[in-house]
């Protein structure tokens, strides 16, 4: 094992020691032998079945045979989700045949970025996260389960229903990926007809015919972004069957690795002599693979925030420091849009996660000594990928080597010695920089303050042509509690075309990027946030601004007591809490925690 890796693991247990050991044991405290609902009333357990064919209700009766929980975030709006709609049917009947009962327990919302981008509706993005925690809490309120199911691929989606998982930790659990849509034209192609028509080369007709010919299909969007990381993150935690999360939709390898997994968690209830719960599944080392999984394909930024939500919901303390130090020893060996030309699918061809996990395996860079869902406990398991021979699935060893080098490479040979993740620090405060998809000339730059408090004001400078000059666009007012912290990937085009002409330009901003963040560098999630009186909110136009992606430095260049003596000015955007919604989430915005520690307004063992 790296030493790195060794160190950071050992630091996080220590400093975890307390809260871990109180989540734990609250946890071991509601495992039970028997079936949990044969400690109800009749009339809790009568309602609970009632809905049930005669069957499953003397199955429900019974003290041997258990009961799974689906959760699902299925809706046939959202194309990553829409492949779930018969998802139930194929899960009961393989549980039924293999012993058991399964009820839908419950559905959770499910948004996409991607819709909402730019919209009002993206300022209830973040908060969703918790929200669908709070649902599957709910869902699985009813107790009458002896393990889950949870289905869900994007965004916030994932997150929140691994932080509801963690709150029933007793209980086994087997998240179930839908897949990716099959590959459209290619991501360059996209972000150069975005780029034309921020400048007025295309017109709308023209952008969305390119758009819709990139998100053409059901499945999840083929670029690394968020939805995909969480793919990547569930397989390198052992949540996902080896080799399962980029199966396309819709195909019969897919289907059978849904029946395949509903059949795994059978295995695992107290009622067997193969006890896996989830609280014991998500262990410190569980969570250092999925940063350094993070790190290592140049994952979604985002995850600098759900990762460390995730970790305390298990009574695990991740900060931004270990995500520092392990980007500094974790290389890049994967290159997907934006990272890269490539697409998840791409990816997948090239071995994917198993020759992908093999890889950190063999040099060191992976706890291999977790608990995972796949019939081993260990990673060794997930160096293996599923086939389909005769109509019966079947696992066989992954490829010795990528069959892709441009696409998948190896430690030896990697597309950047350090996995692209920094923490950013100064006068500023603190935030994260994502090096991966940003050109090393681009990753230093000097320039005038030009301050907005809102995106579109921005926009409507970019369309004026004000801003055909080197200059760091600072974005205040965009974090958790300000407005709920939505995405500002809205701001890539004009800044790519900027970036293009010449210009040194950049952004920082304590609102997010998206989990798409590409070649425009960028300071994100700057903490304290501006609406708690954060030093960005004390930046005027003009300022210089000196950010260094490499060495991980922020700061105006402003005399140290000027700066020191200015006040905080007042956020002049308040037109954020009300429409589409937003007025139902004030307590969400009062009650945020800093993007540092998750942005979450959940009750996380600490």
């Amino acid at each position: 094992m790296h030493p790195v890796i060794e160190k950071v693991t050992q630091e996080i247990i220590e400093r975890s020691h307390k809260s871990r050991s109180a989540y734990l044991n609250y946890i071991d405290a509601m495992a039970k032998k028997g079936p949990v609902r044969s400690g109800m009333g009749c009339g809790n357990l009568a309602h609970g079945f009632a809905a049930c064919n005669a069957s499953e209700k003397a199955d429900l009766t019974g003290d041997q045979k258990a009961n799974i929980a689906i959760i699902t975030s299925y809706n046939d709006m959202l194309s990553a989700h829409q492949p779930y709609k018969d998802a139930p049917d194929l899960i009961k009947a393989a549980i039924r045949e293999a012993g058991g009962v399964a009820q839908v327990a419950g559905g959770v919302p499910a948004m996409c970025d991607g819709i909402t981008q730019g919209q009002p509706g993206m300022e209830l993005s973040l908060f969703s996260r918790d929200l669908i925690a709070m649902a599957t809490a709910i869902g699985m309120s009813h107790n009458m389960f002896d393990g889950a199911l949870y289905l869900g691929v994007c965004d916030k989606i994932v997150p929140g229903l691994l932080i509801g998982a963690l709150s029933f930790g007793h209980l086994p659990a087997v998240f179930v990926p839908a897949g990716p849509m099959p590959s459209g034209i290619t991501n360059k192609e996209k972000a150069r007809a975005r780029q034309a028509y921020a400048i007025g080369k295309i017109g709308r007709k023209e952008l969305l015919e390119a758009e819709s010919a990139s998100y053409h299909s059901p499945g999840t969007c083929t670029f690394y972004g968020t939805a995909n990381s969480n793919q990547m993150m569930m397989e390198i935690m052992g949540l996902h069957l080896p080799g399962s999360s980029f199966i396309n939709p819709y195909t019969p390898l897919r289907d059978e690795l849904t029946k395949a997994a509903a059949r795994q968690v059978l295995k695992f209830t107290a009622l067997g002599d193969d006890y896996r719960p989830i609280a014991h599944m998500i262990s410190e080392k569980a969570i250092v693979n999925a940063v350094i999984g993070l790190l290592a394909t140049g994952g979604s930024t985002n995850h600098t925030m759900h990762l460390i939500a995730i970790a305390r919901a298990s009574g695990i303390v991740l900060n931004w420091d270990d995500f520092d130090k392990l980007s500094k020893a974790i290389p890049l060996i994967a290159k997907i849009y934006p990272n890269g030309p490539a697409d998840v699918n791409h990816f997948q061809a090239a071995g994917g996660m198993g020759v992908l996990i093999a890889e950190l395996l063999r040099n060191g860079l992976l706890h291999e000594d977790i608990i995972t869902v796949a019939d081993q406990r260990g990673m060794n398991s997930y160096c293996q990928e599923p086939k389909l021979i005769d109509n019966k699935l079947i696992w066989e060893p992954v490829p010795d080597a990528s069959l892709d080098m441009e696409v998948l490479s190896t430690v030896e040979k990697p597309f950047a010695t350090g996995g692209g993740l920094h923490v950013m620090h100064g006068n500023l405060g603190r935030g994260i920089s994502k090096l991966s998809a940003v050109s090393a000339e681009h990753q230093i730059v000097e320039a005038p303050a030009i301050v907005f408090d809102d995106q579109e004001d921005m926009l409507a400078a970019f369309k004026r042509g004000e801003l055909e000059k080197d200059f760091v666009a600072v974005i205040r007012f965009q974090g958790p509690r300000s407005n709920g912290m939505p995405e500002l990937h809205k701001l890539t085009p004009p800044l790519g075309v900027l970036q293009d002409k010449g210009f040194k330009v950049a952004l920082v901003t304590d609102g997010r990027m998206s989990g798409a963040s590409g070649k425009v560098p960028s300071v994100i999630h700057l903490c304290p946030e501006c609406e708690a009186g954060g030093p960005l909110a004390k930046v005027h136009n003009g300022d210089i601004i000196s950010m260094n992606l490499q060495t991980g430095n922020i700061n105006v260049l402003v005399d140290e007591a000027e700066f020191n003596a200015r006040i905080p000015v007042p956020n002049s955007a308040k037109n954020h809490h009300y429409g589409m919604g937003r007025e139902m989430f004030g307590g969400f915005r009062l009650g945020a925690s800093s993007a540092e520690t998750g942005a979450s307004n959940l009750f996380l063992v600490d």
